[in-house]
């Protein structure tokens, strides 16, 4: 028997208002479709036209699901280091700050 397994994107859109949503999908075109026809989540229906800014590829919905949702939680100076491509900036822009702490 053969698992066949369906290929996810996790997607960022930019909306006509300035914002980002964040999405996961299994057919990234169709998808663009339904948010630009209202079809999509309620957050974009107010706010089009949207254009797809940054998205990334997955072998599993599953997993574009988890990263979606890891994205969603991050600040917007953090997405906009994501899809202008420096990767180098995300630790930096990360919420919380870990310090060592000094033990007596």
């Amino acid at each position: 028997m053969q698992i066949i397994l369906n290929k996810g994107f996790t997607y960022i859109l930019e909306c006509a208002d300035g914002s980002f949503y964040t999405g996961s999908t299994k057919n990234l075109e169709k998808r663009l479709w339904e948010h630009n026809k209202s079809l999509g989540a309620n957050y974009t229906k107010n706010r089009l036209p949207v254009e797809l800014v940054y998205y990334e590829e997955y072998p599993r919905i599953d997993t574009a699901f988890y990263r979606e949702k890891q994205i969603q939680g991050w600040s917007r100076k953090k997405k906009l280091a994501l899809i202008e491509g420096k990767p180098e900036l995300l630790p930096k822009l990360a919420k919380k700050v870990f310090r060592k702490k000094k033990f007596q």
